[in-house]
């Protein structure tokens, strides 16, 4: 099942370096405005990966009891949903662009190509969103084959697109870094559609109107895993948005090489991605079935593999560190920022790996909260107070090692818990089971 996924998100986050790569020949300043706006950007979609972890948890426990209407409307009630509460998140933070980044230590001067870069942003946040829950819905189900492919074609239409309206080509005029928004939009729209068109070819879509306490059920049942699981994914992107002010002080070309940085680090960690959407459904199935041998050995694997991708990652990324900053920037002070990121906070990564699929486990299993105190503690009781402590006394390396610190702790602490949980949950299904 990970596979597919992992195809697709790589190919998603090969897209996000290729962006970057655009924006740094545009200039160091655009870099930075985009380095700016990414945690803010990162911070709704994690709205998207909560509702799509409540839809994936619901969808796929039905589907373990054989209720597919129930499937189908669970489904339905999540497109709508998500497209409402994006559609107000998006009026919201086009309302709010100027004070947040000002707030953030944005300079005056880079507002206005902020302001312009992020309302574009905006409004392709509700295509986002619901495409990203339809894809969880049909990752529920085991297909993953799907979702994989409509993720690759997305990042491959983007990258198209990027050069095109970024530098200009013919009679298109070239529009900078707006022009990388422009295509990012543009993509969404489309597989956005797409997924529409095949969830209801699966049958996992209906228009008919739903029934308001039928609505009101599955917006419970779904916000029950979403909520907590959107707060556990906002809470990171809200801890690198923190930081981002922490880094400004240090000038715009810490900004600019810590979303280097950024963006690197999210193209290493495909593969924990790629676990943690699987994860989900796979362990809300065989809740289902009662099957915790299964469960428990899912995790235990999981857990194995995060510490063998960790190590190696850490390993690739120390070696390149001299060579890779260089294919996004000629900026000898950014590409410093970013060569120091690579040296410290991958040592951390094989916990990071950990505390992804745990919390993606404790979703599948009902049980989301767990996993939003486990993030909750990493980013804002670790990583936040000790970097404002590190970078005082340290400057910018002591930033980076709170973050190293900060994933180490919060691993061992995630694959502790769930263990526990999924024991605990197994135990209460078996004594409903006879009930049902």
């Amino acid at each position: 099942m990970t596979i597919p996924v992992l195809f697709g998100i790589s190919t998603l986050m090969a897209q996000s370096l290729i962006d970057t790569w655009f924006i740094g020949q545009i200039g160091t300043e655009e870099l930075a405005a985009f380095g700016f706006g990414f945690p803010i950007i990162m911070m709704v979609i994690s709205v998207a990966i909560g509702l799509g972890a409540g839809t994936s948890s619901v969808v796929a426990r039905a589907i373990g009891r054989d209720d597919h209407i129930r499937a189908r409307r669970l489904s339905t009630d999540s497109l709508i949903l998500s497209f409402a509460l994006t559609l107000l998140i998006a009026v919201l933070g086009v309302a709010t662009i100027d004070p947040l980044f000002r707030a953030l230590g944005a300079p005056d001067d880079m507002l206005p190509m902020i302001s312009e870069f992020m309302t574009i942003m905006y409004l392709g946040i509700p295509f986002i969103v619901v495409g990203m829950v339809g894809m969880a819905s049909m990752r529920a189900t085991g297909d993953t084959v799907l979702p994989g492919k409509l993720m690759v074609g997305g990042a491959v239409l983007n990258v198209v697109l990027d050069p095109i309206l970024i530098f200009g080509v013919g009679p298109i005029p070239a529009l900078g870094l707006n022009g990388a928004a422009y295509a990012a939009l543009i993509a969404r729209i489309i597989i956005f559609l797409l997924t529409v068109y095949y969830l209801k070819k699966a049958d996992l879509l209906t228009f008919e109107r739903p029934h308001s306490k039928e609505f009101s059920r599955s917006s419970r049942d779904i916000m029950h895993v979403g909520i907590p699981a959107a707060g556990t994914n906002v809470i990171v992107p809200l801890g690198a948005t923190l930081v981002t002010a922490m880094l400004a002080r240090f000038g715009p070309d810490a900004v600019a090489g810590f979303a280097v940085a950024g963006r690197i680090e999210s193209m290493v960690l495909v593969v924990f991605y790629a676990l943690s959407s699987i994860i989900g459904p796979f362990v809300g199935q065989n809740l289902s079935a009662v099957k915790e041998d299964r469960i428990i050995e899912s995790l235990k694997l999981c857990t194995l593999a995060s510490i063998g991708i960790g190590a190696a990652i850490t390993v690739l990324l120390a070696a390149l560190s001299w060579t890779i900053p260089g294919w996004f920037t000629d900026s000898e002070s950014v590409m410093e920022v970013t060569k120091l990121f690579l040296w410290i906070v991958p040592i951390s990564y094989a916990s990071y790996g950990m505390v992804m699929v745990m919390n993606a486990a404790f979703n599948g299993l009902g049980h989301p909260m767990p996993g939003v105190w486990v993030s909750t503690g990493r980013i804002l009781l670790l990583y936040v107070p000790l970097a404002w402590v590190g970078g005082e006394l340290y400057g910018i390396p002591g930033i980076f090692g709170a973050y190293t610190l900060a994933n180490i702790v919060a691993g061992i602490v995630a694959y502790v818990w769930a263990i526990r949980v999924a024991r605990e949950a197994c135990r209460k299904e078996m004594a409903a089971a006879p009930a049902t």
